[in-house]
């Protein structure tokens, strides 16, 4: 190819070449499908948020340079649908598509690695096989072996068909959030290093914020009402399950970070607080649901295509008549901010800032409804610099 790939045309020629093997009654794919393909939140690096025309518009140009076609769908409605021509263009032999296929969607990675997750794809015997297949790609000029990182057992490799820089963090206001494919790990970490600091800085913050105060307040006292326990998801240092429960409500506060949950434990003992992941909620064991699933600034470091997934996870066990509330960043110039050091430790953590339409859209798709959104500004007094969303539905059949 003459013309390099740019990141969109490589994830959806990745999509396409990946879901002509795993779901071959689906293929070829209509412009929705391919659009959830490319923005699935596995088995991708990095998590995107292409919309639907952004995605036409890649496919257009796939088939105006010869690598996609657009066809008709010969059963049922008059649907379009794309189908890759990639590997007849490039000649490719089943365990070289295999192999840049998830080079294409994941990245630079080892020979073990692209094994394993190429496994539904083309079964390569060993390790071995595969890098045997790499270095006879690297021959065609279809990809290359990195350097060695210092720490690492294998070196990497990456395709040269455009595009290979490293993934990084996209902070354009009006482009995709992408973000790095170590993210959970880095947020865990960077929660577990500022845990005490935290703690000290925000665990008596309500006395200033008389809004969320009010919401809160909300929020026990229908539970107080239905009978009905409430849990935090991301509970940091506790104070917002400790004020719950102080206001009445039976509150459980779950946060990844088990630095964070002691700290919660050891300064609000009247409440109760476990580690545990936001994306497997599951029900109260004494009740038929929550009266309250609370995502507070827990959803911070999603990007938008994740959020779906994230918000039905937490709106499932909700019992009938239960209320979602969701506090998040909002607005600012930029849709990611990067930070380095928060409480005089380094960190490397990405903070996104949601919109009220993607958030909207997310609750409706699990299928709540009543939805309230509330804006509020920056309170300078306390060094903030994002407007402040809070979004609240609920689970109809009360």
């Amino acid at each position: 190819m003459r013309e390099p790939l740019t990141d969109e045309e490589q994830r959806v020629l990745g999509a396409l070449l990946e879901k002509q093997v795993t779901v071959p009654a689906s293929y070829p794919m209509t412009l929705s499908g391919l659009r959830t393909a490319c923005n699935q939140t596995s088995s991708r690096e990095p998590v995107t948020a292409y919309e639907e025309q952004a995605v036409e518009q890649v496919g257009r140009r796939l088939k105006d340079r010869g690598l996609v076609r657009i066809v008709w769908s010969d059963t049922g409605r008059r649907t379009l649908k794309y189908h890759q021509v990639l590997d007849d263009v490039l000649g490719l032999a089943d365990d070289e598509r295999a192999l840049l296929t998830v080079l294409l969607l994941r990245g630079p990675q080892a020979p073990g690695e692209m094994r394993t997750r190429s496994e539904r794809l083309h079964a390569f015997a060993d390790r071995q096989a595969a890098e045997d297949t790499l270095r006879r790609m690297a021959g065609r000029g279809l990809v290359e072996e990195l350097p060695r990182r210092r720490g690492d057992r294998d070196a990497r490799w990456r395709h040269l068909l455009g595009g290979t820089e490293e993934p990084v963090a996209e902070a354009a206001a009006d482009g995709p959030v992408v973000l790095p494919a170590d993210r959970d790990d880095r947020v865990r970490a960077a929660y577990g290093t500022i845990a005490a600091d935290y703690a000290d800085r925000f665990a008596d913050e309500l006395g200033d914020l008389p809004f969320e105060r009010w919401l809160l307040d909300r929020v026990a006292a229908d539970a107080v009402a239905a009978g009905r326990p409430v849990v935090e998801v991301g509970c940091g240092p506790g104070h917002v399950t400790a004020y719950l429960a102080a206001a009445g409500a039976d509150a459980t506060g779950l946060d990844l970070s088990p630095e964070m949950v002691e700290q919660a434990r050891a300064r609000f003992p009247d409440a109760t607080y476990d580690v545990g992941d936001l994306r497997r909620l599951v029900r109260p064991p004494a009740a038929d649901g929550w009266a309250a699933v609370l995502g507070w600034y827990s959803l911070i470091h999603l990007a938008p295509a994740e959020l779906p997934d994230a918000v039905a996870a937490l709106a499932r066990p909700l019992a009938p008549g239960g209320r979602l509330v969701l506090a998040l960043h909002s607005g600012g110039p930029q849709r990611v901010r990067h930070v380095e050091e928060w409480l005089g430790h380094p960190v490397d953590l990405d903070v996104v800032m949601h919109d009220v339409a993607e958030v909207r859209a997310a609750v409706e798709a699990a299928g709540l409804g009543d939805v309230e959104w509330y804006r509020r500004g920056p309170v300078a007094s306390r060094g903030e610099t994002t407007e402040r969303l809070y979004v609240l539905a609920t689970r109809p059949g009360a």
